[in-house]
């Protein structure tokens, strides 16, 4: 223990003494918080109010670390076995106790019995854990999964099965993973659905999956006037399915927040002010990796300066915050986010927080916030500041644009004419060579029409009408979801005829060859050759 860390103070993990107490309760209880929660150093010969290092007499020091480890040894169970070692801190000599999070939860004091003697960190202090605390600490020590237990009594519907498996399937074609049938005996290898006797049982993922069975299973949506919870604009409470509310929770904040334009040439783009990734994985998140022993609902709140998403209960079984933000994650609810997965919901690499942080970069907003309570978790993506002022600037600006657009593009019809006029016989020509290049393409490729397309191509077909030069990575921010998805969809769009790339990856451009869409610019079709020309 450095005298640098001893002037931080107090913390979550790290906790001082000047001296043994006589009582050794007082510092047991921290040692089962520590084991309990995401461990901690618990540090004696160092004032915890005025951080000053008063340190150990070295004669006292090897008979006080022995009443240390015998205490606990005598207090705790299940048995804690710490690290406990002499350090110099100020050349002074300290003890540093050590405890690592404990595998085998919920641990307490032998004197107290589990349901008083229960102890979990909260900030700088150690408190009796309440029951459903107790309750999770139970299911991570027995590794018992809440999602996976059986609900009792709950009604396994044809209907209801159908619909799901019909759903994973549309949200996976929609995400641009492969096609594949989904079934009972896949459900079941998901740890959604259990045999038993000939008869299906529900998990209760499966019942939170496809019902609004479980009070607690809300998405509460709100906005507020200012920056914080005094003023309702709108709220808004959506239940049933989980992957339901996500959607809606989602549509919910993207209809309350700005939509902006900008001009590139004569193209006008349109962007949300938050991007959409990283609402989505938010909301995603806050249900994924809620405590599903709380009745508390996750709550989804949009501000003038952020939207905030809290999701149930703190960080699971012995995760710090340090290795939440370094990538690190440890699966709450195993049956969700394996469907999550299976969907293109979620991904199985603790990536949710650094998408968050690179989609807020990549839009020039502030780093998002993100805090740990004991009972819950949040996070804050911050809005850009944007006043009636920038508004009305960027409005005058964007008029003023489209007035120099409108005549560069007169000048340039009245170019297109006097050309057309010279070169009537040339351009005839050459649109007759366009249609049986038309024709051909789509003798090749009869089922390149939009009819038979998913969402997530539609939506780069659009953005690729706009601006043939996109790149994949570019489409995957615009759409929110992974490159990966859209390079896939790009693929099947290429074998379909529908995309033909020209020229090179980095300078090349993308023609959209859908016959429909040729069709409907017949008319225009002399113009539109001459401009390709």
């Amino acid at each position: 223990m450095t005298i640098e860390e001893i002037v931080h103070g107090e913390s979550k993990n790290v906790e001082f003494k000047v001296t043994l107490p006589k009582d050794s309760e007082k510092y047991t209880k921290t040692i089962v918080a520590f084991a309990n929660t995401q461990g901690g150093k618990l540090i004696f010969g160092v004032d915890d109010k005025t951080r000053k290092v008063t340190g150990i007499d070295e004669d006292e020091l090897f008979k006080m670390m022995d009443s240390i480890s015998n205490a606990i040894s005598d207090s705790c169970n299940p048995q804690i076995v710490p690290n406990i070692e002499p350090q110099t801190a100020d050349g002074k000599t300290i003890i540093v106790v050590t405890v690592i999070p404990g595998a085998n939860r919920p641990y307490y004091l032998k004197s107290k019995g589990k349901n008083t003697g229960t102890f979990i960190r909260v900030a700088g202090t150690s408190r009796p854990a309440y029951p459903e605390k107790i309750k999770e600490l139970e299911m991570e020590g027995a590794r018992i999964y809440w999602d996976e237990l059986t609900c009792v009594g709950y009604e396994v519907t044809e209907d209801a099965v159908e619909k799901l498996c019909c759903d994973i399937k549309k949200f996976r074609n929609e995400m641009g993973l492969p096609e594949r049938d989904v079934t009972v005996t896949q459900l079941m290898n998901w740890k959604l659905l259990k045999k038993e006797n000939d008869s299906l049982l529900a998990s209760n993922a499966f019942v939170l999956m496809t019902s609004d069975y479980f009070p607690f299973s809300k998405t509460q949506c709100a906005v507020f006037k200012g920056t914080d919870r005094t003023v309702f604009l709108d709220k808004r409470e959506f239940s049933g399915p989980i992957y339901e509310q996500i959607v809606e929770a989602t549509d919910f904040v993207l209809r309350n927040i700005r939509l902006g334009l900008t001009i590139d040439g004569l193209v006008r783009k349109e962007s949300y002010e938050l991007p959409l990734e990283a609402i989505r994985e938010m909301i995603i998140n806050a249900h994924c990796h809620r405590n599903l022993t709380d009745d508390s609902c996750v709550q989804v709140a949009v501000y003038d300066d952020r939207l905030e998403v809290t999701s149930p209960g703190g960080l699971y079984n012995g995760l710090t915050f340090e290795e939440l933000m370094n990538g690190h994650s440890k699966i709450r609810n195993r049956a969700i986010a394996g469907v999550f997965n299976k969907m293109g919901f979620a991904e199985s690499w603790g990536t949710g927080v650094k998408r968050i942080i690179g989609a807020a970069k990549s839009c020039g907003l502030p780093t998002p916030k993100f805090q740990v309570f004991d009972d819950m978790f949040r996070v804050d993506l911050f809005r850009s500041t944007f006043s009636i002022e920038d508004q009305k600037s960027n409005e005058e600006a964007s008029e003023k644009n489209q007035e120099s657009i409108g005549e560069e593009s007169e000048k340039h019809r009245r170019r297109i004419k006097k050309a057309s006029e010279k070169n009537q016989e040339s351009i005839g020509e050459e649109s007759e060579k366009h249609r049986r290049r038309i024709k051909k393409t789509s003798e090749d490729h009869p089922n390149n029409s939009r009819d038979n397309l998913n969402s997530t191509q539609k939506q780069i077909l659009e953005l690729l009408s706009q601006d043939t030069r996109l790149s994949a990575k570019k489409i995957a921010g615009a759409i929110g979801i992974s490159s990966r998805n859209i390079e896939s969809n790009i693929k099947k769009l290429k074998r379909r005829g529908i995309l033909i790339r020209h020229g090179s990856p980095k300078n090349g451009y993308w023609e959209i060859t859908d016959r429909t869409e040729v069709l409907k610019r017949d008319s225009d079709a002399a113009a539109n050759i001459f401009l390709d020309m």
